[in-house]
């Protein structure tokens, strides 16, 4: 099956990537970057591919905000407080918070559909966020190309020893969520107050 899986990634690579940054995008920009260290995948494709992934994927969420405002307010009512930190930072920040959303976990999607859902220029948007992915590519492709070896080693070890692993990448993930928690109700905090 791994071997299979490698076949794959080697065959139709830039493809993967592509679907991939779509939908999610760390994870298989890492993998690809690791493909550009051992020669199977090219450095500057890897990046275009990637980035145009990830411009695709929020373009489809800035349009489903655009054209479908009363579905995603009846649907996602349970993410409004997401919408709404979504829509005080873009009040606050600008265009700049477009650049940076993406970096910005469990509002990913939240800031394009809310953007979608504003008057902000479709075109603006478009242009902001195509540099914005290329960027968020190069970044992280670039590290997993550079430490392609070190990574591959340290895969290697997580399969040996997945009994720890596990638990690791758990608490990672759980420190991770926890600490944008924090930070998600510090700006509602902060909106409530500007509203008394």
């Amino acid at each position: 099956m791994e071997e299979l899986l490698v076949s794959w990634l080697k065959e139709y690579g830039y493809i993967i990537l592509f679907i991939w940054s779509i939908l999610e995008g760390e994870l298989g920009l890492i993998m690809g970057g690791i493909l550009v260290h051992t020669g199977d995948m090219n450095f500057f494709m890897t990046v275009f591919i990637a980035g145009l992934g990830g411009f695709t994927g929020d373009q489809i969420y800035f349009y489903i905000g655009r054209f479908n405002k009363g579905y995603i307010q009846r649907k996602l009512h349970k993410q409004r407080l997401k919408f709404a930190i979504a829509h005080l930072l873009l009040k606050k920040y600008g265009w700049p918070i477009i650049f940076v959303q993406r970096y910005l976990y469990g509002l990913r999607t939240a800031i394009p559909m809310s953007i979608g859902i504003t008057k902000y220029s479709a075109k603006k948007f478009a242009i902001i966020n195509l540099l914005s992915a290329w960027v968020w590519a190069a970044i992280t492709v670039t590290p997993a190309y550079f430490f392609g070896e070190q990574l591959l080693e340290a895969i290697a070890v997580a399969k040996a020893h997945w009994y720890f692993a596990l638990p690791i990448a758990g608490l990672l993930i759980w420190g991770i969520t926890a600490y944008f928690q924090k930070l998600e109700a510090h700006f509602l905090h902060k909106r409530r107050l500007r509203n008394k």
